[in-house]
């Protein structure tokens, strides 16, 4: 059963509300590595004197969001199955303000990386049922800009949202951001009840069910090239601040402006993305993959170099956004019924590659490697991404030889 809007008006600020949602956590996940330096220098001791060695102890931060990502985008997919994907986007939504809240008020750094892990467990499950009421509430052969529009909020979050709590934590302390990311979830929560259309539940729907499909080892293929290819954007972003300030020596004022640059080609590339998915996915993100690599390669080059560090955030923004429509697609064609799973495990993969970025970010430069090294280990981390998809394309290719459909099942 598929219940309308009522209005177009209720139709846009239902699409609104779910993009604005991605706003929300786009800022929470990003404003944070903005910030590392701020928060190591709030609290964790011996910042003064190695200050390398604490801002990449910080970075455990990002893994603890994102490993929360990972944890909760499947538990939430399976255990909601037979829930309406309208009441499931308001509890999550719900957790989304508690988290955040609490990370605000957290007096020590390890119990702000248990709020961040918190923080994080709805994230996966939210795109991917803002991902799925988008495309409903759009209607049929729109699936590639339902998710662009639901992924939207995210990219614009680094144009505005981003650089704003950033600079606001900056000036007025980082928990004054985690502040304001409350206020947009609250914001978000309101809009999202008076205007969502009550898609009923599934009933014949079980969790046994729904988890069932990650025994189609396409489905892991695809978690794989999102994990180890995203894994090259998260190994730059995750230190963008030291970069803007250690390496091209700008004033931390600058950070918000490099932020901002960033999620512009974010935004950019998301739209062209969902875009091109619609026409024609296989090519949209093997060509995007190999532009990423590209910009990544580009990045160590250049970066060291104020107009040079601006050029390649933005391509690194615009090639990496350009593949997550076409890649969340994908997996929510292979998931076949379980789409809920398939796109919500989208962004836990990408949240693996955030953990994994991050870390071996750390690592080069914990190793004395400078600041640009992550730029390395972010191309090593795309080929391989491109590879694994490859794979997945040869993998697709052999099924439609052999008369199976997406997800590996023989066509009778």
């Amino acid at each position: 059963m598929t219940v309308a809007p009522h209005s177009p008006l209720r139709r846009g600020v239902a699409l609104f509300a779910l993009a604005f949602g991605g706003f929300g956590i786009g800022v929470t996940e990003f404003a944070t590595m903005g910030l590392l330096p701020d928060i190591a220098g709030e609290l964790l001791p011996g910042f003064d004197q190695a200050p390398d060695q604490v801002i990449a102890q910080a970075g455990a931060l990002v893994t603890a969001y994102a490993l929360g990502v990972v944890v909760g985008a499947p538990t939430f997919a399976v255990l909601a199955a037979r829930m309406s994907q309208t009441k499931l986007a308001f509890w999550l939504l719900g957790l989304l303000v508690a988290g955040t809240v609490a990370s605000a008020c957290m007096p020590t750094f390890g119990s702000l990386a248990i709020f961040r892990f918190v923080a994080g467990l709805p994230h996966g499950a939210y795109f991917g049922v803002a991902s799925l009421l988008a495309a409903r509430i759009m209607g049929p052969g729109r699936q590639g800009r339902g998710i662009a529009l639901a992924l939207s909020g995210l990219t614009i979050a680094n144009v505005i949202g981003v650089p704003l709590a950033t600079g606001m934590g900056q000036a007025l302390g980082w928990r004054s951001a985690y502040v304001l990311v409350a206020v947009i979830f609250a914001t978000t929560l309101l809009l999202a009840v008076l205007a969502l259309p009550r898609y009923p539940g599934n009933p014949s729907r079980s969790p046994l069910r729904e988890l069932s499909a990650l025994s189609n080892p396409r489905i892991w293929v695809m978690i794989a090239v999102g994990s180890v290819g995203f894994g090259g954007f998260f190994a730059v972003y995750s230190y963008i601040a030291e970069v803007t300030t250690r390496e091209t020596g700008l004033p931390p004022t600058m950070v918000p402006w490099v932020l901002g640059c960033l999620g512009v080609g974010m935004t950019i590339g998301n739209l062209i993305g969902g875009w091109a998915t619609d026409r024609n996915p296989r090519r949209t993100v093997n060509w995007g993959f190999l532009a990423f690599i590209a910009a990544l390669v580009l990045y160590t080059q250049l970066a060291w170099h104020p107009l040079g560090l601006f050029v390649c955030v933005f391509l690194l923004g615009s090639t990496a956004s350009l593949l997550i429509p076409s890649i969340q697609a994908r997996l929510i064609r292979i998931s076949d019924e379980a789409a809920l799973l398939g796109a919500a495990v989208n962004h836990a993969a990408f949240n693996i590659g955030n953990s994994l970025g991050a870390w071996l970010g750390g690592l080069v430069i914990a190793g004395g490697l400078g600041y640009l090294a992550p730029g390395w280990v972010g191309a090593v981390l795309a080929v391989a991404g491109l590879a694994l998809m490859l794979f997945s394309n040869a993998l697709e290719a052999r099924d439609k030889a052999s008369g199976l459909n997406t997800v590996g099942v023989r066509i009778r």
